[in-house]
């Protein structure tokens, strides 16, 4: 089976034991069998859709990705992949709640404010979170926390949840 796998997931790709792929940007421009790329992503060959915007979702991509090799991971292995991660390892299995109320511009940061137990509003809210991308599309609002997206930001999914929300523990 050919592989092909985006810059954002190749890391799961590693981490779920598959040796052989290609990376692409855009999977579509290479021959293969199967996609693993962002949920968001659309291919015109089988793809498997995958999440990582909090620590589960990486858990679950990581678990779903090993399934498809030959090779399924046991849950004890996936965990040792977080354990130089301190707020992966903490938000895991979190049900934190917070008695702070936001107004969230992105599906992708609506995962990782209820993962971390926020609670998400249209009205009186005390922060808006928003993408880097969105940046000038945002009401300026005195409270406005700008979370980075996938551009200046490291491929490693572990990485990117420890920039993230580190930002969103300051609130």
């Amino acid at each position: 089976m050919r592989i092909i796998t985006t810059p954002m997931c190749e890391e799961i790709v590693k981490l779920a034991g598959v040796s052989d792929y290609v990376v692409n940007k855009h999977p579509d421009e290479e021959e293969g069998d199967l996609a693993i790329l962002l949920s968001e992503s659309k291919v015109k060959m089988d793809c498997l859709p995958i999440k990582l915007n909090t620590p589960s979702q990486i858990f679950d991509s990581i678990k779903e990705v090993s399934r498809i090799t030959s090779n399924e991971l046991s849950d004890e292995e996936i965990l040792s992949f977080f354990e130089e991660y301190e707020l992966c390892k903490k938000y895991l299995n979190s049900t934190f709640k917070r008695d702070i109320n936001v107004k969230v511009y992105s599906e992708f940061l609506k995962d990782m404010v209820l993962d971390m137990g926020f609670n998400i509003v249209s009205n009186d809210f005390d922060y808006v979170i928003y993408p880097d991308y969105l940046r000038d599309q945002v009401t300026k609002n005195e409270n406005l926390v700008e979370i980075p997206s996938h551009g200046g930001i490291s491929k490693n999914p572990f990485e990117r949840i420890e920039v993230r929300y580190a930002i969103l523990e300051k609130l």
